[in-house]
């Protein structure tokens, strides 16, 4: 199925409210307009989950004495998807900066008439600032660039140092790497170890190992001139049943995704691995916490993903066209997007820089991370960036994602279907929701 990009346009515009429902599912300063001497701007600003920016808000109205930020955070991409939509669907409501995410930045595509053609203020002399891939992902097919990117997704292994040591496995980040390498059957056999020594799960839930696996396929839900790719792909349903056998050995431990009973399932043993990139760095130490656990739990990050390279997730920062604070907003965009503040971003948050000056920098001055066993993250995520190439997302990857898999592969987790009549509900959903 593929339209022309003006009907995809007026149905995305007319649909936005609806389908934004279904979604569930990471200037180098001087203040413009209102920004200068004697004048005030307040300027508002929606991101979502863990970006890390409260300091940098803070540094930047310091400098500019002129701006006030009013900053709003929704607590995953998913429902700033739906809170996105709803608003462009009424014409009016959003900020005048809106983090947009990897994931759904297909469907804001439909609509990039909406947002301000950053070319108006003087992204095309940053180009060079971002791997390529990143500068060409916010680029429209009408050659406008809505976005600035802040981070990338690079992944590797988070695990539990302590758990792979009552299980006889070892522990050492190198040793965990070698022991890893290799494929997902590889990393499905090595939990099936695991879980037969303990008892318990490898993974935490295989929605976000799902994502992963498709991620790193040359094509996933979508093929690259925009064909939805899911119903006859014979790559994907193999993978399908390549975790549909892991989950039926025992490996998932079926948590609800974004919850993890409260963070306590980081902290008692409910799971051994679970695949981070650079901003679940952020999630797991904060779940973690919030679980009753510290640095001393035993969370580890090893530089080896099954599979290979894979990316997964990283934004933008866009200035919708509804702002009354264009110029100002644009530059408050590209500050915090500079390499400078990208490395403080990562530093905050753990969300890996889209800019290439901020990845040699982490590369090359590597800070122990103390929550994770003093693991070089910024090192590791660096190595792990190697090669990676995003893949095309298209208008409703995310909705198929969260919506049309994600059901199904909880009961498949829960053991109420086997892996056939998950495959099968997860098509009927394709058709219910986006065919």
């Amino acid at each position: 199925m593929k339209l022309s990009r003006r009907t995809r346009a007026v149905a995305a515009v007319a649909g936005a409210a609806s389908i934004a429902l279904l979604a569930t599912a990471c200037s180098n300063g001087g203040g413009g307009e209102g920004g200068g001497e004697g004048e005030e701007v307040t300027l508002t600003i929606t991101t979502f989950g863990t970006f890390g920016y409260d300091d940098l808000y803070k540094e930047y109205e310091a400098a500019n004495p002129g701006v006030k930020i009013e900053a709003t955070n929704i607590d995953t991409g998913g429902n700033a998807r739906t809170d996105a939509f709803t608003k462009i669907a009424a014409g009016s409501g959003l900020s005048d900066i809106v983090a947009i995410e990897e994931g759904w930045l297909g469907a804001i595509m439909e609509v990039s008439d909406q947002f301000v053609d950053l070319r108006d203020f003087g992204i095309e002399d940053r180009k060079a600032d971002w791997v390529d891939w990143k500068y060409e992902q916010a680029t429209d097919p009408d050659g406008r660039v809505i976005g600035y990117g802040t981070d990338i997704g690079p992944t590797g292994i988070c695990y539990n140092g302590k758990l792979f040591e009552a299980a006889g496995l070892p522990s050492d980040r190198e040793e965990v790497a070698t022991l890893l390498e290799g494929d997902w059957a590889h990393y499905f056999d090595i939990g099936r170890q695991y879980q037969q020594a303990t008892g318990k799960a490898w993974y935490d839930h295989s929605g976000f190992v799902w994502n992963s696996i498709v991620n790193q396929l040359p094509e996933g839900y979508y093929t690259s001139d925009g064909e939805l790719n899911v119903e006859d792909n014979a790559e994907l349903k193999e993978n399908f049943d390549l975790l549909g056998s892991a989950i039926g050995d025992g490996l998932s431990a079926a948590q609800s995704a974004w919850d993890w009973n409260g963070g306590k399932s980081f902290v008692d043993g409910t799971f051994a691995t679970f695949v981070c990139p650079g901003w679940m760095l952020g999630v797991v130490q904060g779940n973690t916490e919030a679980g009753g656990g510290d640095a001393t739990t035993g969370w580890d990050f090893a530089d080896v993903f099954p599979g290979g390279a894979g990316n997964w997730g990283g934004a933008f920062l866009s200035v919708p066209e509804t702002s009354a604070h264009k110029e100002a907003a644009a530059a408050l965009a590209d500050w915090l997007t500079q390499p400078e503040q990208q490395v403080k971003q990562f530093e905050a948050a753990g969300t890996f820089p889209s800019t290439v000056k901020a990845q040699e920098e982490l590369a090359a001055n590597p800070t122990p991370n103390e929550f994770f066993n003093d693991a070089p993250v910024g090192q590791i995520l660096a190595g792990r960036a190697e090669g990676v190439v995003a893949q095309f997302k298209g208008p409703d990857d995310s909705v198929i994602q969260e919506n049309v898999f994600g059901p199904p592969l909880s009961a498949l987790d829960r053991g109420e279907v086997d892996t056939a009549t998950a495959w099968d509900q997860a098509i009927e959903l394709l058709h219910e929701l986006v065919d």
